[in-house]
């Protein structure tokens, strides 16, 4: 998801404050006031928190799931519907090694200085530091803090990102030759986005409370059926559904855009190969009648 990738970042604070805000005592009623409060209170800049870590790790993270789904790919062999889920769902397990701390980092600084323009009490500087710290104090497993929610998250859902699209760019009839392929492959992936969050939104909910759980300096949640126990007793099942919209909104361009984007580069590159591959085969030599001479030869 995290996708450029991402299919599971989001740089708009307002899903994450959404997904964690106590409900006894709501700041936001829902996305468009989120996104109002957030430029009110905190200026515009309020809703550039925890870019920095999405700007270290998304093109290591979009490297790495669109080589990792090609490599699989071409070990299994066919290129069939469950192929593509498998080759998806493994990309996506692998790159929660990078996607897992950088949410984390994301996380903690989206949730710092709520509702302050300036915040009085700065915990982290940035997305570096904030993963330093948390590093120095809780060590490796504090920066994988959320890494089985996440593995929950990533793995299914990139294995529906991929066969959405591969369904999608079929049915379509995307051909290089068609003059609506762009629109047809940003349509295809826009909706794999979608798609995609959909079948793991609820995970996603769980996985922003246990990060954010202790930046208070109180941890709520003992572990993630306690966490999940404790949500659906507060809010019902309403609750996996906080920040659905903003995501969605964010996910269908994003996602358009990257699989567009990656799919047109490939055809490119690909056609570049073939005609480099033409130029250099040899080309028959045609021998040439012999014209009569009209001056005897020095011979």
């Amino acid at each position: 998801m995290t996708s450029l990738f991402c299919v599971g970042v989001s740089l708009i604070p307002s899903t994450v404050r959404l997904q964690v805000q106590n409900v006894d005592k709501p700041l936001y009623r829902g996305t468009f006031h989120c996104f109002q409060s957030i430029v009110r209170q905190e200026s515009t800049l309020g809703l550039y928190k925890g870019i920095g870590s999405p700007m270290m790790g998304l093109t290591f993270i979009n490297a790495i799931v669109f080589g990792v789904q090609g490599n699989a790919m071409r070990m299994l062999g066919r290129d069939t519907p469950l192929n593509q889920f498998l080759a998806g769902a493994s990309a996506g397990a692998i790159q929660c090694v990078i996607c897992c701390p950088m949410e984390l980092a994301k996380t903690r600084m989206q949730m710092q200085g709520t509702g302050e323009k300036k915040s009085k009490r700065k915990l982290y500087k940035n997305s570096l530091d904030c993963l330093v710290r948390i590093y120095n104090r809780e060590g490796i497993r504090g920066i994988n803090r959320g890494m089985v929610t996440t593995l929950l998250r990533e793995t299914p859902g990139f294995g529906f990102y991929f066969l959405t699209y591969d369904v999608l760019t079929r049915s379509l009839g995307c051909e290089p030759e068609d003059p609506y392929m762009i629109p047809k492959l940003l349509f295809a992936g826009g909706m794999s986005g979608i798609v995609s969050w959909l079948s793991t939104y609820p995970v996603d909910v769980i996985k922003s409370r246990l990060q954010a759980d202790g930046v208070g300096g109180v941890n709520q949640y003992s572990s993630i059926i306690d966490c999940v126990r404790q949500s659906v007793n507060k809010e019902g099942w309403r609750v996996f559904t906080r920040g659905l919209t903003s995501t969605l909104l964010r996910a269908f361009p994003v996602n358009a855009t990257t699989f567009a984007t990656v799919t047109l580069f490939l055809i490119y590159m690909r056609q570049g190969e073939e005609c480099s591959l033409q130029d250099s085969e040899p080309k028959p030599v045609q021998l040439q009648p012999l014209q009569p001479q009209t001056q005897p030869t020095s011979l």
